[in-house]
Order: C-alpha cells, then structure tokens, then sequence
C-alpha cells in the first residue's frame, strides 16, 4: 500500500512555494518553463528552486517548451550566440527543451552552435535538418524516472508561411511538417512509455486542439502564446500547462501512475517573485554576463508611464519614419516586446529588449494600394494581429468578433485625409515583415545595414524626453 506525505517547500525564511506530494512508489514529479526570452536574471531563483525539489525528488524532470532566446540584449548580443542563457540551463540541470521559433534567429550556424552548448537535448518531430547542418535535435526522448518510463515527444511552431515566425532566411535548408501530420507517427511510442508529455511550442489554442486530436497524451508542457494558466488546465482528459512570459511563474506537475498508467495528475504554480534564494553559482554567472556599462546609458526619458504595446510600437514608428526621412513606417505588433514601460529613464537595454531581433530597416515605394495589401498580409501572418503605423492611421472593420478576417481597412494621413490609393509613399519597415507579407507590391524595398533598434537609440538620443501614453495608430470595429 503506498503511503503519502506531504512535504512543505520552504526557499528562504518562512517562504512556502509549493506543497509537493510524495508518494513511495510511482510518481513523476515535472517543473516546466516556456518562453524564458532570455531572462537571465531569474535564473539563479529558478536554480534555487530546481535545487530544492531534486532534494526531496532526485527524479525530477526539468523541461522548457521554448523560446529560451531573444529579449535580452545581454544575451542575444553575446559570443558565442547565446551562451549566457545556455550556461544557465546547463548549470539549473534542464533534461529537455523544444525548438521555439526564436531558436531560429541566429539561423541554422547560430542553431547548430548552440545545439552543441547545450548539455540538454532538443526535441521536435516535426522538423528534418540536413546532417551536413550540424543541428542536434531528435524527435523524443524517453526518460526512466522512479522506475516509470516517461516518453516526450517534442512538436516546433509552424507558422502561416509553413515555417516556424521567424524570418525565412534563418531557417534555409530545413523543412517542417504540421503537427497533426507527425504526431499520429509516433502512437507507438505512447503504447511503449507509462507517461506521455507533448512538449509543444505552437501556442495554448493549438494544443487545445491536440488535446482533442490525441487523448493518449497525459500532459502538454505548452509554450508560444504567452498564455498564463492557474496550474494546470484538463482539456480532453489531457493537462496542458503554460507560464506566460520571461519566467513569471514555473509549473510544477505531479503524475501517479499505477499499472502503467497515470490514474492523477495535477498542476501548482510557482512564482518567482516570491522565492528569495538564490544558487551562489549562477548569481556569479549572472554578474559575470552583465558586466556591459555602455547597456545601462540613458539615452531617453519617458514623461508619462506607457501602458500598451500600441504605444510603445507607435514610438518605434515614429523614430523610424523621422530618422530615415519616409512618409511612413509599419511595424508588425508581435515585434514589440513591451506592453508597460515607466515615466523615466531610457537605457540602451532597455531599446535592445523593446526591439531585440537585429532586423534592419527595409525601405520602399509604395502605392495606397499596395500600402493596404501589405498591412493586410501583416495581419495574416502576424497571427491576425493589425499592425501598428507612423505616418498614417487605420480604420479596421471585421468580418465578425472573431477579428479573424478583415472586411474593409480605411488608410487615413496625419491630417485626417483618406490616403490615395494611387499616390505613391516612401514606406519603411523591418526585413523581417517585410519577409512575412506576401501581398503584390513592385518595389520588394531596399534593405540597410542598420538595426531597426539602432535607429531608435538615435532618435531618443535628440528628442530627449517623450510622451506617448494613450497612442494608437488604428480602430477596430465589426
């Protein structure tokens, strides 16, 4: 008969984290993460917190479902690619972790790099890399934990271009598969394993679906969407959890199996912000990698608090618009990585993390016409997401609530005037929308050599102190 405890996780003086439950005999204890981005300044709580429950359960499975990379200048901008937020897996002793979309930023020689940094394997089915490439990546692993065989199987995002959301460049010579297309493949792996995890970077809404495709699976650790869930969520009979993004929280879930099966499971929360602990040797890692006093440089100020991404993405705009002399400038609204910023000061990091994926700036002319095509194929392949402008404004009418199709778009200039469907424009953007939109255009643009992050260190650099709280660039209405 097994005989339960109940142990309280204490980090730091009185602080409890999580009741963990114990059983003698078989349980999978797993702490997963997604989306981290590079915040390598929660790591040393993160370690805090991995060295404690491998304490009480040795078995611990550590798992990521992606994006440990980009939004951290501090890491995106070190050599080799990445290796701050590598180092601190590593050190934190993750066992797995899935191919986000931002792995892929550093393009197949940064992918491949940091693949073979990594003393934790990569996994997802659904891509096939040349050998010649040197990504080390497989399909699943399969991981004896207690005496119970826990199979992952790892599934990368694949967007609406038919790859992962990152610029096509980055991922030439590689070729992905839909989920649903793969996943059947490897049903007899989870005839093989007790507990069978999805570790899935494709979104909260898309593993809803799985859920519904596959029941055989115990658990998604899912990532993509920065959704945040109170623990965990049973959909189908399936438990899919997520943490937001840049480390929040942390999902502890707890799996009994008995007779090769997982007859309980269940999700708790860990929040960082409330942990005090820190592993000594990550805090000297951290110090070690944010030795950078050119990142902490003022360059700017904000007059008011920003509480949107409208706003800051506004901003952006601006700065590129004014600073390349252009009538207007587009920028995609996932490409904006703040939603709230303080009144105050404005640091070089702080850009780099606002804007922190090295694009650089494409400049084109354009009719209103195909103004319009293009802010349309923008919204498409941004996930449905309208895209924020300088220069001109936008009024957005839908097909239904969804907002998932677009019924009319009305272009409008800075006076309140319909733009010219005729007229031509001098239009700005990055190379990586530009990439992403496939609408009928003449001029594909000219791309520079300087970052779109660069340009608006300059801009704030002569303007000073700003004021953008409550800025929009357009409507939205069905």
């Amino acid at each position: 008969m097994k005989i339960m405890k109940k142990i309280f996780l204490t980090i730091a003086s009185a602080l409890m984290l999580s009741l963990l439950s114990i059983a003698h005999g078989e349980t999978v204890h797993i702490l997963s993460t997604n989306d981290m981005h590079a915040a390598i300044e929660k790591m040393p709580k993160l370690a805090a917190i991995v060295d404690s429950l491998r304490a009480i359960d040795p078995g611990l499975l550590v798992l990521s479902a992606g994006d440990n990379r980009t939004g951290n200048p501090y890491n995106d901008l070190y050599e080799p690619v990445s290796y701050p937020m590598i180092s601190m897996m590593n050190l934190v002793g993750f066992d797995a972790s899935a191919l986000g979309n931002h792995e892929y930023d550093s393009k197949v020689d940064g992918l491949a790099q940091m693949t073979a940094l990594s003393n934790f394997r990569y996994l997802a089915a659904n891509i096939t890399c040349p050998e010649e490439s040197g990504i080390k990546v497989v399909p699943y692993e399969v991981f004896d934990v207690n005496g119970v065989r826990v199979g992952v199987l790892g599934i990368t995002q694949v967007g609406t271009l038919g790859i992962p959301d990152t610029h096509p460049d980055n991922v030439k010579g590689l070729t992905f598969s839909l989920p649903e297309e793969v996943i059947p493949q490897y049903k007899w792996l989870t005839e093989q394993c007790d507990v069978n995890v999805l570790l899935t970077h494709v979104g909260y809404e898309v593993d809803v679906e799985l859920a519904g495709k596959f029941p055989y699976y115990d658990l998604i650790v899912s990532g993509h969407s920065h959704t945040q869930l109170e623990g965990g969520e049973l959909h189908n009979g399936v438990l899919i959890t997520q943490n937001g993004y840049q480390l929040p929280r942390v999902a502890l879930t707890t799996l009994e199996v008995e007779g090769g099966k997982v007859v309980s499971k269940h999700t708790e929360n860990i929040f960082l912000d409330k942990v005090s602990s820190h592993n000594d040797a990550a805090d000297a890692l951290l110090k070690h990698f944010k030795n950078s006093p050119e990142m902490e440089r003022e360059i700017g100020a904000f007059a008011t608090d920003i509480t949107t991404y409208d706003a800051l993405g506004v901003m952006m705009c601006d700065a590129w618009r004014e600073e390349l002399g252009c009538d207007i400038a587009i920028e995609n609204y996932g490409g904006v990585r703040y939603d709230v910023f303080p009144a105050g000061p404005i640091t070089v990091k702080d850009i780099l993390n606002l804007d922190p994926f090295m694009n650089t700036a494409v400049v084109m002319t354009l009719t209103g016409k195909e103004l319009s095509n293009m802010l349309i194929a923008c919204f498409k392949a941004d996930r449905n997401r309208f895209p924020i402008t300088s220069g001109c404004t936008a009024a957005v009418t839908y097909a239904d609530s969804s907002k998932k199709e677009i019924k009319k778009l009305e272009l409008f200039d800075s006076n309140g005037k319909k733009l010219d469907m005729k007229k031509k424009y001098r239009v700005m953007t990055n190379n990586y929308v530009a990439s992403i939109c496939d609408s009928p255009r003449k001029d594909q643009g000219e791309r520079g050599t300087e970052t779109t992050s660069s340009i608006i260190i300059s801009w704030l650099e002569k303007m000073g102190t700003v004021d953008y709280n409550g800025r929009r660039s357009f409507t939205e209405k069905w």
